[in-house]
């Protein structure tokens, strides 16, 4: 058994049957595959999801705070699959699309959009499948406790890369098709306000890098940015895009508490330091811990739920 990059030797019993026992793992989402004869297969016997660059097995491990992403008897919204035209990537891309309850009952209401990306190694099946992202929103929506809005994820790169060379990764080509491809269809083809001011783009690891780098040099399309373990704003930065600090409303970065106490935090400095100091400099901020967690789904999950409230207010 391979969890958590972690091997651990099952044993066969006289029925034939292999069995073996892990570290406990932290309450939320894990990735495991197993090892057999050399060969890395997934388990028979659990769902498949994307992620760590292949289809694989994965576990849920009952989390305290669970309910906030549970199936309830609340409306539910949809999630859409749409395929659109890429002209700068010569291909049909895809996207999943939440639209929230309602939005197919009344043709007269339009709505804000979050922008919301996968990390490293997923794909935009990650954030409806692992992140339970559609029944946050369900839910927070049923308690009267966020806005409606749709959101949006597609896959976040436009060429493969290796695991450990993330470095050689060109968001240029990824920003032409979402600042100039999929925004244009989802406005066209969806009832959007589709403005600045309801506009928003957060996401997970690598998307939290792809928001950070991509709404600097894009103050004018977003509103709202959320980083999710994916670095954070300097002081630096604002004094690079000035327009940045006069036109994000918010900036909401967040982290797995066990994140913290790793003193590898990427190359822009202590998040926790750096968004305190852009608060000082006159920006909304919010920095949001989660507890007992790492770099793992229940902290981003946690941090959705957290965002979603103080969208587009």
């Amino acid at each position: 058994l391979d969890i958590g990059g972690v091997k651990y030797d099952l044993v066969k019993d006289e029925n034939g049957v292999w069995t073996g026992e892990s570290a406990p793992q932290d309450e939320g989402f894990h990735y495991y595959q197993l090892n057999i004869d050399g060969a890395s297969v997934p388990d028979p016997g659990s769902r498949y999801y994307y992620g760590a660059v292949r289809w694989g097995s994965g576990v849920d491990v009952p989390a305290r705070d669970q309910d906030f992403y549970a199936l309830k008897n609340v409306p539910h919204g949809h999630v859409h699959q749409i395929l659109f035209p890429s002209e700068s990537t010569n291909t049909s891309r895809r996207a999943y699309v939440y639209t929230p309850p309602g939005y197919d009952t009344d043709p007269s209401k339009s709505y804000p959009v979050l922008y919301l990306q996968h990390g490293f190694g997923e794909n935009e099946t990650s954030w409806p499948n692992q992140g339970h992202a559609n029944l946050i929103m369900d839910n927070l929506i049923a308690e009267g406790k966020t806005k409606p809005f749709i959101i949006v994820m597609t896959y976040g790169m436009t060429n493969d890369i290796e695991f450990g060379k993330l470095n050689e990764f060109d968001i240029t080509p990824f920003q032409t098709v979402l600042i100039d491809e999929l925004i244009p269809y989802v406005d066209t083809h969806f009832r959007t306000l589709a403005n600045r001011d309801n506009r928003a783009m957060a996401g997970l690891s690598m998307g939290g890098m792809e928001t950070r780098t991509i709404t600097l040099a894009n103050p004018d399309v977003f509103s709202y940015v959320g980083l999710f373990s994916g670095g954070s704003i300097s002081p630096d930065d604002l004094k690079e895009h000035p327009d940045f600090k006069k036109n994000v409303k918010l900036l909401f970065v967040s982290y797995g508490s066990k994140e913290l106490e790793n003193p590898g935090r990427g190359p822009w400095g202590d998040p926790r330091k750096n968004t305190e100091a852009v608060n000082k400099a006159g920006m909304n901020t919010r920095f949001y811990v989660s507890p007992g967690t790492a770099h793992e789904f229940q902290s981003w999950r946690r941090s959705l739920y957290q965002l979603a409230p103080l969208l587009f207010r």
